[in-house]
């Protein structure tokens, strides 16, 4: 793991192990990181051992040597004793890692339960998306499903209403009720919601967009539902 931010929130979450930190010779700027680190080695490394560690991505001065992240499966995942008004995103093929990584990000700073992602015909959970989202995977739960329609259907089984984004959808999201357990349905780059994944939904809706630009794009998107069920949920003291 590379990069400053996820770095830190990877020592600070406590969701997996670390192993080990490498550090850049002259390296400046990281008390943070450095107060963060417990009973691991820490090593002070030249740039090309660094960048040789990245594999690409941009380390800013810091590697992290770190368990694999936990990816849970769907059955085990929905087990859980959750709460009566949890949120969870779900990615009906996604495939810009920046985009995933984003609303990984936006999920965990909304405090939702989970991210939901294909295991086929999308991003992969890879550095790329790591680094973009900002160390928000060392805060929620990623959850990795065969085939997103019957990943929905068992949500609805364990009492999760569920709602899909389609740019004419005759609802806005201003005027849907989304307290309760919900799961927000979000498609891919370019074609939206697949047509077996939308009829699935409980509830089709749209984010009102008046300016010259039609359309949001997926974690932009992702981050306006979240906000808009945090509001509901704060202004019902749900929350």
């Amino acid at each position: 793991m590379a990069g400053r931010i996820p770095v830190l929130e990877c020592l600070r979450g406590g969701k997996r192990a670390a192993r080990r930190l490498l550090v850049l010779q002259g390296a400046r700027e990281l008390g943070a990181i450095l107060d963060a680190v417990k009973a691991i080695p820490v090593e002070v490394c030249p740039r090309e051992t660094l960048d040789r560690l990245a594999g690409g991505t941009t380390h800013q001065g810091v590697v992290l040597e770190a368990d694999p992240l936990p990816v849970l499966e769907l059955d085990a995942w929905l087990r859980r004793e959750w709460d009566e008004n949890a949120v969870a995103v779900v990615l009906d093929g996604i495939q810009d890692p920046q985009n995933f990584g984003g609303i990984i990000r936006s999920a965990a700073a909304f405090g939702a339960a989970g991210v939901l992602f294909a295991k086929d015909r999308a991003a992969p959970l890879s550095p790329a998306v790591v680094k973009a989202a900002a160390g928000g995977v060392e805060y929620v739960d990623l959850v990795r499903v065969v085939n997103v329609a019957r990943a929905l259907r068992a949500m609805q089984d364990a009492k999760f209403w569920t709602a899909a984004f389609e740019a004419d959808a005759p609802q806005t999201l201003w005027e849907a009720d989304l307290c309760g357990r919900l799961a927000l349905v979000i498609g891919g780059e370019g074609r939206g919601v697949r047509r077996l994944v939308r009829e699935r939904c409980d509830m089709l809706l749209r984010i009102p967009i008046g300016g010259p630009i039609s359309s949001l794009n997926a974690s932009v998107s992702t981050a306006i539902a979240l906000a808009e069920c945090a509001r509901q949920r704060w202004q019902s003291g749900l929350d």
